[in-house]
């Protein structure tokens, strides 16, 4: 088992920046791709980015595209999602999620671990 923990999350005004944060432990020696996804109200869970254990392969929706950054620090256990130029589309509870034979990195259903959430709400 993996347990995922999400941090970072925040209220900010749009233009800002928030870095989101996944913490990983338990079975944390393999090599897991972990993406992030959000899930605003009254909406599908939608992929925002992911990161293959090399940390050389990243993937992006283009809704975030160049305004996103995803990076892993796997000493650490940990991946970031460095979100700037923030709109107020983009409030949602992010949650990252992480799986070892994930195959289309923008699936839900590839992904065998989730986090809990973390709340980000943009303000216009």
């Amino acid at each position: 088992q993996v347990q995922l923990v999400e941090s970072g999350g925040g209220l900010v005004q749009a233009g800002g920046s928030l870095r989101l944060s996944c913490a990983a432990s338990g079975r944390t020696g393999y090599r897991y791709t972990v993406g992030w996804f959000r899930q605003a109200p009254g909406k599908e869970r939608e992929f925002v980015a992911a990161i293959r254990w090399s940390g050389f392969m990243t993937y992006y929706a283009d809704s975030v595209k160049g305004r996103s950054t995803i990076s892993r620090d796997n000493a650490r256990n940990t991946v970031y999602l460095q979100m700037n130029s923030l709109k107020p589309e983009d409030t949602a509870v992010y949650y990252c999620a992480a799986g070892e034979g994930v195959e289309r990195t923008s699936q839900s259903s590839d992904y065998d671990y989730w986090g809990q959430g973390t709340q980000v709400t943009v303000s216009s």
